[in-house]
């Protein structure tokens, strides 16, 4: 029996040093370049997003506010907020639509972290994401032109910025820290998690499961797992590396990239109150359909 144990806690450790030095390297550069984003770029991201304001884009308006809301490095807490000050100065519900859904999907830090998947799943989630946020942006302009889809009652404290220290190093250690211990235990979990699947979880049954040839049935199930297993974006990169290497194909992956942060857990507590019941559930329809749509054209 203990020879059993030992053994495989060597192919364990084998499983787990392989995953772990092909992404800490990732994980560690996402993080720097996430707190260099954050304490230096913050402010001029976002009065970025207050100069459109005054200019009359229309619906055009919905691409730049989707993309600035994935340049945006807050977590969804930092967000809701911006957005509601955006909205009582009058800014457009579609535009801040574009600018929380992409936010809510993607972040510098996890965009930097995402190269560890490869080129070809940088660029998709990227343009994905992008694209869901714009999407997002349409549909309220669509449904909801002479009504409010927003409620940010509550949320309309202005956002306390804890990069404050007047030395800029100083400022960006203490950042880059606070995503270290955001992050860290995450990413570990993800690399443990992904060494199990990888020792015991057989190439077949993922290839079966999530494979080209079980197109609708692996959209289907990779968007649905993305709803309990997605807790942090950094944990989820070394699952999704061992599941695209064990036959997960690129369209359930992408499906997975999409629900999975449009439904962590801690983001649906604020998306909730901010949306009401109603539009909280068209909310989740919206990202189901939108991710199997992805899912399917990128394997198509």
């Amino acid at each position: 029996m203990g020879e059993i144990i030992q053994r495989e806690l060597i192919y364990f450790w084998y499983y787990f040093d392989i995953q772990f030095q092909q992404i800490a390297g990732y994980w560690v550069l996402g993080m720097a370049l996430g707190s260099l984003i954050s304490v230096f770029g913050k402010e001029k991201i976002h009065s970025l997003f207050t100069m459109l304001q005054g200019k009359k884009l229309g619906v055009l308006g919905i691409i730049p506010a989707s993309f600035i809301g994935i340049v945006s490095p807050l977590c969804m807490y930092g967000t809701i907020p911006i957005a509601a000050s955006f909205s009582e100065k009058g800014m457009e519900e579609d535009w801040l639509a574009a600018f929380v859904m992409s936010s809510i999907l993607l972040n510098p830090q996890l965009l930097f972290y995402s190269a560890a998947l490869g080129p070809a799943a940088l660029i998709i989630r990227f343009v994905s994401c992008f694209l869901c946020g714009i999407a997002a942006g349409l549909c309220v302009r669509l449904f909801f032109r002479k009504h409010f889809f927003f409620n940010f009652s509550g949320f309309t404290a202005p956002v306390v910025s804890r990069d404050t220290d007047p030395n800029l190093f100083l400022r960006f250690l203490k950042n880059l820290w606070r995503n270290v211990k955001a992050t860290g235990l995450y990413f570990l979990i993800g690399v443990v998690l992904s060494a199990l699947f990888q020792r015991y979880v057989p190439a077949e049954a993922m290839t079966f499961l999530f494979g080209k040839e079980n197109r609708g049935f692996g959209l289907l199930m990779a968007a649905t797992i993305g709803v309990p297993l997605y807790m942090c974006g950094g944990g989820t990169i070394p699952l999704l590396m061992g599941w695209l290497q064990n036959g997960m194909s690129m369209g359930s992956a992408t499906a997975f990239m999409i629900t999975g942060p449009a439904t962590k857990i801690t983001n649906l507590g604020a998306v909730k109150i901010v949306l009401g019941l109603k539009h909280f559930v068209l909310y989740l329809v919206f990202t189901i359909v939108f991710s199997l749509l992805s899912g399917f054209v990128v394997d198509l």
